[in-house]
């Protein structure tokens, strides 16, 4: 499957995902930025919001589970909170953010950004393939009126459940673990400029070959990611132009994703390859553009947050994990707003980002005890939930 911002896909999601809301006891919009938002009212307006949730939005050919899950766990977890008739201090607003993974437009944590109010002006006029810029996209879509952004209100917290994207809850067998902090990431486009020509009439030495140049810097980035512990780097989209198989390409453009938990480490990697990158471009004569499509910081997860959720795993019955995430979330943009917290769920073999995305229906149970036991502990920190008879 394959879900963009304000795509007919995502549409459909919403319009799927609201109705399950909607059955939930949730009152449903879609805010400015396209985020689909559940709103359950507690009983007292003064207590402040708590959110949950996770991203509707996917890589391209992606899995059932990256995203989607957190938000089905989040309103599965308001149902039942609602039908065993627990009256919730705070309010909880389950969030589906319409774009963390930037496929469309070559951003990231677009929706969350823009509910903690620090996604610039600027990216609205950010455009795609076709040239449709996301302002016109997200107009186009429906999206509600006013602000997404959510600055200035009284925040509990936010919880987001996530399926894991690597092996180590397999390997420790355990059905879930603690995030402790999320890997800081910079994303850049990187293009290279040269000539296009005959690929039988201009001579080799003659040539301005930009594929040449991009293939050179691909290489570079899996050499640096290789150089030290925990940095990953990766190219995982290429375009040659013309892209005829008898012409010189005259132009390549690489995306380029650089990771790691230390923010000092990841800059100098990136320094690094963007001076390499430079120095491939004028050995072989062609231009370099490197345009930074985003930067976001190494985050720690919110120590009290967290320390409810470990309660909540211990409450369970099951082994406490606590895992780093090298992949991104929307919690990191959040964190800005709010504090901040993740539950990780196994996954079959790690694999994410891949139609074989897989968990057992019994992990995700415990997922779902443990949030639930989460809100019910959050709820007697902020001032005590009203149990009710079958509970007791």
């Amino acid at each position: 499957m394959t879900r963009w911002l304000a795509g007919p896909a995502m549409a459909r999601a919403n319009a799927l995902v609201g109705g399950w809301m909607a059955e939930a006891g949730m009152a449903v919009r879609v805010d400015a930025a396209g985020n689909l938002v559940g709103h359950l009212p507690g009983s007292d307006p003064d207590a402040g919001t708590l959110l949950l949730g996770s991203h509707l939005d996917t890589v391209r050919d992606a899995g059932a589970f990256d995203g989607p899950l957190g938000v089905i766990a989040a309103i599965e977890c308001v149902a039942r909170l609602r039908a065993q008739e627990v009256s919730l201090p705070f309010s909880v607003d389950v969030l589906g953010f319409s774009d963390e993974e930037g496929l469309r437009f070559g951003t990231a944590y677009l929706g969350s950004r823009a509910v903690a109010g620090t996604l610039g002006p600027e990216l609205f006029g950010v455009a795609d393939a076709d040239g449709v810029t996301v302002g016109e996209a997200v107009a186009a879509f429906g999206a509600g009126p006013g602000a997404a952004s959510r600055r200035g209100e009284r925040l509990l917290g936010y919880c987001e459940l996530h399926i894991e994207q690597g092996p180590e809850l397999e390997r420790r067998d355990a059905p879930v673990a603690l995030v402790t902090a999320i890997a800081g990431a910079t994303r850049a486009e990187v293009r290279f400029t040269g000539r296009a020509g005959h690929a039988g009439t201009v001579p080799m030495e003659l040539r301005r070959d930009a594929a040449c140049a991009l293939a050179d810097f691909v290489l570079a980035v899996e050499a640096a990611g290789r150089s030290q512990p925990g940095l990953v780097a990766t190219v995982g989209r290429l375009a040659v132009l013309p892209g005829a198989p008898n012409v010189i390409a005259g132009e390549a453009v690489a995306s380029l994703d650089v990771r790691h938990a230390d923010d000092v480490v990841r800059a100098a990697a990136v320094d690094a390859l963007r001076e390499r990158a430079g120095a491939l471009a004028a050995a072989r004569g062609v231009e370099l553009a490197w345009e930074q499509r985003m930067a976001t910081p190494a985050v720690a997860m919110d120590p009290g947050l967290t320390e409810l959720l470990a309660t909540a795993v211990a409450g369970r019955g099951v082994p406490e994990v606590r895992l780093p995430s090298g992949a991104g979330h929307d919690a990191v943009a959040l964190s800005e707003l709010t504090g901040a917290a993740m539950l990780f769920v196994r996954c079959a073999g790690g694999v994410s980002h891949h139609p074989d995305e897989s968990v057992q229906a019994a992990d995700v149970a415990v997922a779902l005890d443990v949030l639930h036991g989460f809100v019910l502990r959050l709820a007697e920190v902020a001032g005590a939930a009203e149990p009710s008879a079958s509970q007791l």
